[in-house]
C-alpha cells in the first residue's frame, strides 16, 4: 500500500492505514482518514466523559446537598446535568461584564 502525502505527514504506518480502512468498512471512521492524526476512531480520549461524569455526580451531590426542599433538589439535579454550560456562562459573565 502506497502512502499519500497526509499519511507521511502524520507518520502513519502502513498498519494504521489499513485499520483505518477497515473501521471505514463498519462505520465506525468519520469517512476521511487524513487531518486527525494517529489513533483516529479508536476510541482515544474517552476519558472526557468519565471526568464529565464525575464532575455531574459532584455537582449533582452539592446542588441536592444545598436545596431546602424537594422541588429545589430536583433543580439541582437538572443544574447538575448542565453545570459545564453554567460555568462557561458565569465566567464569560466575570470576564465581559
Amino acid at each position: 500500500m502506497k502512502k499519500c502525502e497526509e499519511c507521511e505527514k502524520y507518520g502513519m504506518s502502513d498498519s494504521d492505514i489499513k485499520d483505518m480502512e477497515e473501521l471505514k468498512k463498519f462505520g465506525k471512521a468519520c469517512g476521511h482518514m487524513h487531518g486527525h492524526g494517529r489513533g483516529h476512531g479508536r476510541g482515544h480520549g474517552a476519558a472526557g466523559g468519565g471526568v464529565y461524569f464525575m464532575g455531574m455526580i459532584g455537582a449533582a451531590i452539592y446542588f441536592i446537598s444545598t436545596a431546602p426542599d424537594f422541588w429545589m433538589g430536583v433543580l439541582g439535579f437538572l443544574k447538575a446535568i448542565v453545570w459545564p454550560a453554567l460555568l462557561v456562562f458565569e465566567a464569560f459573565r466575570a470576564l465581559i461584564g
